[in-house]
């Protein structure tokens, strides 16, 4: 485990889920069904580098973190609130997973053209009508076979229509909708960067 890790007695792994199971959503946290599935999709596509945009308290970034932390990558997660990012960063920092995840405060639209380097994984769950505007920033440095989740796809559609069009009308990209969770009645689009 990694300098920041809790000095823990007991077992990490037994640490971490009960934090997990214990976890204080708010609205803006992903669902766990959803959680699970971002998790499911950065081990199973042996992510190394991914990003998300709107980190909230940090749920969906720790099950991400978990999931990078396995694959020996990294999460690099965005969101403009100080608030939600000071909780962010103490809830990675309880799990042992601020050397795995970098929480970034600011604004998405600016800090994304900024990031160096290239990645494997997208998760988009901030302001809706701005998913296009996002996936812009961040599309010349996506990898061949790199995976892109979107979430609100269902209820917020109204508010992304330049981006749902975009995705279905590019032929490098292949995309599904998802549901893992009852809870909000909402899907997430999965996305596949074909070359």
């Amino acid at each position: 485990t990694g300098a920041g890790s809790p000095h823990v007695t007991g077992d990490l792994d037994t640490v971490r889920k009960a934090f997990v199971e214990e976890f204080q959503r708010i609205n803006l946290n992903s669902t766990p069904g959803d959680a699970a599935v971002l998790r499911i999709l950065v081990e199973s596509s042996q992510a190394k580098r991914g990003v998300e945009v709107g980190t909230a308290t940090g749920y969906g970034a720790i099950l991400m973190g978990l999931g990078f932390e396995r694959t020996g990558g990294e999460l690099i997660t965005v969101d403009i609130d100080p608030d939600m990012v000071r909780t962010a960063r103490d809830n990675l920092k309880k799990m042992g997973l601020d050397d795995v995840v970098t929480v970034v405060e600011g604004d998405a639209l600016k800090v994304l053209p900024e990031l160096k380097g290239e990645f494997d994984f997208v998760y988009l769950d901030a302001l809706k009508n701005d998913y296009l505007k996002y996936f812009k920033a961040l599309e010349p440095k996506l990898l061949p076979g790199a995976v892109i989740v979107a979430d609100n796809t269902v209820r917020s559609a109204r508010s992304m229509p330049d981006f749902l069009k975009a995705i279905a009308d590019d032929p490098k990209y292949l995309s599904t909708t998802i549901r893992a969770s009852e809870d909000k009645r909402d899907g997430m689009m999965v996305i596949y960067k074909l070359k």
